[in-house]
């Protein structure tokens, strides 16, 4: 591993099912909130050599998933819309860097933007839509 997240304060997220195969996740307490995060490993990456869009996609929907939960007194929710637009490649060796703000909520739906970066450098930008399902 290239980037060390635990020498930068970042602590590791118990995984299990999909995560578990994909990670491992990093988050790390902000001025703002949290900060969610993974380093690109060979096994991330597609045919060209960059990191598969699809593991980007992963760590927005896992990293906007948490910030909704919390949103919403950790009531279940479910990621009912997302879009994402690629801005820059991720090569493996990069630490990917996830961040979201809630832009609106309802009493069923929460709002939410969020993007990707490695090293202060947009990669992708998202926004989604989660259901609030109930209480757990």
């Amino acid at each position: 591993m290239s980037f060390d997240p635990s020498a930068q304060g970042w602590k590791q997220r118990a995984a299990h099912g999909f995560s578990e195969l994909v990670g491992p996740f990093w988050a790390r307490r902000e001025d703002e909130g949290w900060a969610y995060g993974f380093v690109a490993e060979p096994k991330h990456v597609n045919p060209r050599g960059v990191v598969h869009g699809g593991m980007l996609m992963t760590l927005v929907d896992q990293a906007l998933s948490i910030i909704v939960w919390e949103a919403a007194q950790r009531r279940s929710c479910a990621t009912i819309q997302l879009d994402t637009h690629f801005v820059a490649a991720v090569k493996p060796g990069d630490f990917v860097e996830a961040r979201g703000k809630v832009v609106r909520q309802t009493r069923s739906l929460v709002f939410i933007h969020g993007a990707l970066s490695v090293g202060g450098r947009e990669v992708m930008t998202a926004m989604g839509v989660w259901k609030i399902l109930g209480s757990e």
